[in-house]
């Protein structure tokens, strides 16, 4: 009897244990393969947000740029982006259309409050991760109820947070007069320096005063709001509205504290239009830096930025804050996938997602990072002051965080 035998059957068997072994560590979902991870994305391409289609762009090239280097574990990026110009019943027929259809393991970075709340019960009941949100709401903090979804930017009410605290330390005895959209997004503002305020809010608040989108003119209301003798305003308010609310009370000769939501920070859609005497001194709030402003030139991370841009998309405007935005989502996003291995199911990507400990994409101002947990759902909750100073944003003071108690 050939005494080898059972020995090679031994080792064929050890052999085939071991490699059902490391198959066994690969556990994958829809979506993924040994070679590809497919990410689906809606983007307003066209409509009234196409602005931002700039950052579905800006995550396609940084995934090229990623596959270029090898992928992501060896597995390669394939990118699906649609347009949904901005309308809830189009997202809703191009998310169906990513998740039955192309089968991608997950939704990025879709963008929007309206469009992206039409399709986040149908996105939890499939329990596809609709993950890093591009909106502000505060509503996509609410892992209790709704597991598969998670914002990105810092929420209204995070930004309103620090506001508040701001507030309370530069002028303790403050008058307040909060001027406000009259929809999800003024109305979490609001909520947001009520937290922070807590029980001196009725004190601190002199005036709320809300309006409509559809007003051609606000002027009535800052007339109204600056009777009320306040030397602190709040203004929640978009671009038309914002830069019409700097010019009035630069026309009223009105000087109060002047704080705005960084919805409305833009240069050429606010401030030039107010103009730039009128908008001096203005206030707020941000978390990414300038990529046109020198002062970040010899930052590494913006010179990751820089050399990205130009291999990946020559002449783009560096200026324009969506590019540093989709750079930063897209790092993160790929961040959780490198923390994942090769247990790519959606659960354990959530799971990443919720488990980021003090991680700093390249374009975010130096000291903020972001941190997730099972029971917050919200990546950057620190922002850095800033104030509109002859034709540009200077960022001063310390990092706040938006903590209530700290």
């Amino acid at each position: 009897m050939n005494k080898k035998l059972p020995l090679l059957a031994a080792a064929t068997a050890l052999t085939l244990l071991s490699t059902q072994g490391a198959f066994a560590q690969k556990t994958y979902d829809t979506g993924v393969t040994d070679t590809e991870i497919k990410i689906g994305n809606v983007e307003a391409y066209s409509g009234p947000a196409s602005a931002y289609g700039i950052i579905g762009k800006t995550e396609e090239a940084y995934f090229k740029m990623i596959n270029d280097q090898g992928g992501i574990n060896g597995r390669k990026i394939n990118f699906i982006s649609y347009d949904d110009g901005y309308s809830p019943p189009k997202t809703v027929e191009q998310i169906r259309k990513l998740i039955e259809s192309d089968e991608v393991f997950l939704v990025f970075n879709a963008l929007g409050t309206p469009t992206q709340t039409a399709v986040q019960k149908y996105q939890n009941s499939k329990k596809v991760p609709q993950l890093f949100l591009a909106t502000g709401a505060s509503k996509w903090n609410d892992p209790k109820n709704f597991p598969w979804t998670m914002g990105f930017q810092p929420s209204y009410r995070v930004e309103a947070r620090i506001f508040a605290k701001y507030i309370l330390k530069e002028k303790p005895d403050a008058k307040v007069a909060i001027f406000y959209a009259n929809d999800d997004f003024g109305k979490d503002y609001l909520a947001g320096i009520k937290d922070v305020f807590g029980d001196k809010a009725s004190k601190l608040i002199v005036a709320e005063e809300s309006y409509e989108t559809s007003e051609p003119s606000i002027d009535a209301h800052i007339v109204k709001l600056k009777d009320t003798g306040a030397d602190v305003f709040v203004n929640i308010s978009t671009p038309k509205f914002a830069a019409q609310a700097i010019k009035k009370i630069a026309e009223l000769n009105w000087k109060p504290m002047h704080l705005m939501t960084d919805v409305s920070v833009s240069i050429g859609a606010v401030m030039k239009p107010a103009g730039f005497e009128a908008s001096e001194g203005v206030l707020s709030a941000g978390y990414l830096m300038d990529a046109s402003d020198p002062q970040w030139k010899d930052n590494e991370g913006m010179k990751k930025f820089l050399a990205f841009i130009e291999k990946y998309m020559p002449g783009a405007n560096i200026s324009d804050t969506n590019l540093v935005y989709g750079y930063a989502a897209a790092q993160t996003m790929v961040q959780v996938l490198k923390q994942a291995g090769d247990n790519l199911t959606r659960e354990n990507v959530m799971k990443q997602a919720a488990s980021l400990k003090d991680f700093i994409p390249d374009t975010l101002i130096p000291g903020i990072k972001i941190n997730t947990s099972a029971n917050d759902f919200a990546p950057i909750e620190q922002l850095k002051m800033w104030r509109f100073k002859s034709g540009h944003w200077e960022l001063f003071g310390d990092i706040i965080s938006a903590d209530v108690g700290g």
